[in-house]
C-alpha cells in the first residue's frame, strides 16, 4: 500500500499524546499551585497577647529590638526565628538545634496548637500612609514552589549568606515559621470577594504592632471556591527572596531522598496588586567609601529632598559633604522608572563603592553627618506595577531595592511540613 507524503507527515497516536501531556504539564508549570494546610497558632490562654511573642520579619530586627522581644515573653517567636551563638558552642549548628528543641516543646506542651483542619488565612494589616487611612489584605496559603522562569518570579538579586542561614534553620525545624510575601498581577475578584465575607466576622487574631500597623486574620474553610481566581495569576516575590531560595534548595535536597512531599510547598501570603496597591518603599543607599560625584540643585534640608523625589520622573537626592559643609541636592536621571535602577546603572555601579543599605532617610542623612559615610542616596517610593515592568523585561532590581510595607507579621500562623 501506497503512503502519501502527507500521510507520513501525520503524527502517530502515541506521539500526539506525548505532546499533549508535555503541554499541559508546561501550562501547570505557568500556573500556581494553592492549597490550604493545618497550621500551629499560639494559644492565647498560655501566652497572653499575641503582641508578646509574634515579631516583624527576622531580617528586619535590629539587635535592641530582639533584646526587647526575648523580654517580652519566654515564646516570642524570635527565639526560633533568630538564635544566637553562645559562649561553649561548639559548632554553627548549635543554635539552630536549640530553636528545634524549643519548637518540639511548645508543641508538646500546647503552647501552639494545630487548626482542626486544613485553611487557608484571610490576612489584613491597617494602617496610616502618606495621610491617609489605608489597608492591604491577602491570603494566607501553600504554593507549589516552582524553579525560576515559571509563574513565579523574583525582582531582587540575593545573598549566599541569609539563604545559608535559613537553610540550616529549615533543616532544623521543618517549618516555614513566617509567609513570603507574593503580588498577583490582579485584579483578582474572587479573592477581592473571599476577603470581604472574612471581615464580616470576628478575626481568629488581632494585635497592634510596633509602627501603630493593626495586623487582623481570620481562617477560610480550605475548599472555599474564592480561591480558584488566583489559579490563573502570575506572582512575584515582594517579600522574602532568601527564604524562597532556601525552599528550593531545601526541595531539592529532600526530593533527592525521599521524592515528593510538603517540601514542594511554601507559605505564603498573597497579595492582589492591582486592587490593594501595596506600599513599596525605598531603601536609600547609603556610601560608607567613594568620592559621589557632584550633580543636581541644591536644595533647603532632608524634608525638601523627600517632597522632591519622583520615581516617575527619575528624581532623586543627595546628602553630601562639600568642603565640610552637609549639602542636600536634587538631580533627574535619564531613563525608565523605577529610580533605583536607572540610578545604579548610571552612577552607583561605575563608582563600585562600599554601600550599606537603610529604609530611613534621617539616619542615612545622620550617617553623612557624622562623617561614618560619604554621601548618601535618596530614592522615592515606587509600585508593583513598576517593579513588575523590570521583571517583564528579563531584569532584577539591584539587592535592597525595595521595601514592600507593611509585612505580615511573624507566628500568626505557623505551618509545620510534617
Amino acid at each position: 500500500m501506497r503512503v502519501t507524503a502527507l500521510e507520513k507527515s501525520q503524527p502517530s497516536r502515541e506521539q500526539v499524546v506525548r505532546r499533549l501531556a508535555l503541554e499541559v504539564s508546561a501550562i501547570h508549570a505557568r500556573v500556581p499551585r494553592i492549597s490550604p494546610f493545618v497550621g500551629l497558632l499560639y494559644d492565647r490562654s498560655l501566652v497572653g497577647p499575641l503582641e508578646r511573642v509574634t515579631a516583624p520579619p527576622y531580617d528586619t530586627v535590629l539587635t535592641e529590638e530582639r533584646r526587647r522581644l526575648l523580654d517580652a515573653s519566654p515564646h516570642n517567636i524570635v527565639r526560633l526565628d533568630l538564635g544566637e551563638d553562645l559562649p561553649g558552642d561548639d559548632d554553627v549548628e548549635n543554635k539552630y538545634r536549640r530553636a528545634a528543641r524549643e519548637f518540639e516543646r511548645w508543641r508538646d506542651e500546647g503552647v501552639l496548637i494545630p487548626t482542626p483542619a486544613p485553611s487557608y488565612f484571610a490576612y489584613e494589616m491597617r494602617f496610616a500612609f502618606q495621610g491617609r487611612h489605608r489597608s492591604v489584605r491577602g491570603l494566607v496559603c501553600l504554593v507549589r514552589l516552582e524553579d525560576w522562569g515559571g509563574s513565579i518570579v523574583p525582582h531582587e538579586r540575593t545573598m549566599r549568606g541569609p539563604v545559608e542561614d535559613r537553610l540550616r534553620l529549615m533543616r532544623a525545624l521543618r517549618a516555614n515559621l513566617s509567609s513570603i510575601y507574593l503580588v498577583c498581577s490582579g485584579p483578582c475578584s474572587g479573592l477581592t470577594d473571599l476577603l470581604d465575607d472574612a471581615r464580616g466576622t470576628d478575626p481568629l487574631a488581632s494585635l497592634v504592632d510596633e509602627a501603630g500597623v493593626e495586623h487582623r486574620m481570620w481562617r477560610v474553610d480550605g475548599a472555599h471556591d474564592g480561591v480558584e481566581s488566583l489559579r490563573s495569576q502570575s506572582m512575584m516575590i515582594a517579600d522574602g527572596h532568601h527564604r524562597y531560595t532556601m525552599a528550593l534548595r531545601y526541595r531539592d535536597e529532600m526530593r533527592e531522598r525521599h521524592g515528593s512531599g510538603p517540601w514542594d510547598e511554601v507559605m505564603a501570603l498573597v497579595v492582589d496588586a492591582v486592587t490593594e496597591d501595596p506600599p513599596v518603599l525605598p531603601i536609600h543607599r547609603v556610601l560608607v567609601s567613594g568620592d559621589p560625584p557632584v550633580r543636581g540643585e541644591r536644595v533647603r534640608d532632608l524634608a525638601e529632598v523627600l517632597e522632591e523625589v519622583d520615581d516617575r520622573d527619575l528624581v532623586y537626592g543627595t546628602v553630601a559633604r562639600e568642603d565640610g559643609e552637609l549639602v542636600h541636592r536634587v538631580d533627574r536621571l535619564e531613563g525608565r522608572p523605577p529610580v533605583v535602577c536607572t540610578l545604579h546603572a548610571e552612577i552607583l555601579d561605575r563608582l563600585t563603592p562600599a554601600i550599606a543599605y537603610t529604609p530611613d532617610a534621617a539616619l542615612a542623612e545622620e550617617e553623612v553627618r557624622r562623617g561614618g559615610a560619604t554621601a548618601a542616596f535618596l530614592l522615592p517610593p515606587t509600585t508593583a506595577t513598576r517593579i513588575r515592568s523590570v521583571v517583564d523585561r528579563g531584569e532584577r532590581l539591584p539587592q535592597k531595592s525595595t521595601y514592600f510595607w507593611p509585612k505580615p507579621r511573624t507566628g500568626m500562623v505557623i505551618r509545620p511540613l510534617e
